[in-house]
């Protein structure tokens, strides 16, 4: 039997920490076995997110020039090290039971990498794995990011897939805490601005897919 999973979309200015919380909600019910897997897609309102290993010294601009560009600065639970959201990039919170999916954690992290991969591929763009970083890249640029957080076998956390963000904002961190590598976009890469929603329904269709899920 095809596992069930309920979508979810927030639209787009998403606050963090309320979206945080949601998580966490989600995360107890499914721990709980009161609520099915659920995919949250969202779009957030401009913020920097420091993961368990970010350090702030990869958070490059001051307090003062953050709050002139209209960018947040928010502690996230999830694993990895700096990143930035905001509109025009597709995150996506899967809320997935790793042990019910028979998955291991890097198999399911290959898995989110497989659904983007394969979701650039139908946007025309071809993205690849890289050993350096977990993610999906376009040459040296990274085009989607990931960090998870497993509690109980459970999965929270996800995805940011760079559709048409500001680009800009990127060089208020070293994304990733990686120096040495870049940032790109859908946009930027296939030479026009993919529509939002058409971008949202692939990566649906490909989640379901690749994770063996009937949609309702």
């Amino acid at each position: 039997m095809r596992r069930q999973l309920h979508i979810r979309d927030l639209g787009r200015d998403a606050d963090y920490e309320e979206v945080a919380a949601l998580q966490e909600t989600l995360l107890a019910d499914r721990i709980a076995g009161l609520a099915p897997d659920t995919l949250l897609l969202l779009e957030h309102a401009p913020v920097f997110t420091l993961g368990r290993s970010g350090g702030a010294a990869n958070i490059l601009w001051s307090a003062d020039e953050l709050a002139r560009r209209g960018i947040a600065k928010r502690q996230a639970t999830r694993g990895g090290n700096v990143t930035y959201h905001g509109p025009g990039q597709l995150v996506g919170y899967p809320i997935v039971h790793l042990g019910e999916a028979g998955l291991t954690l890097m198999a399911y992290i290959h898995a989110l990498e497989e659904v983007l991969i394969r979701a650039l591929a139908a946007c025309g763009v071809e993205g690849r794995r890289a050993p350096r970083n977990r993610g999906v890249w376009v040459g040296n640029d990274k085009i989607a990011a990931l960090g998870i957080r497993v509690s109980r076998q459970v999965a929270m956390h996800g995805f940011a897939l760079n559709v048409n963000p500001r680009l800009e904002d990127y060089q208020g961190i070293v994304a990733c805490g990686l120096s040495d590598a870049g940032v790109t976009s859908l946009a930027r890469v296939a030479g026009h601005a993919p529509v939002m929603d058409r971008v949202q329904a692939i990566i649906v269709q490909e989640f379901r897919a690749v994770l063996g899920y009937d949609v309702y």
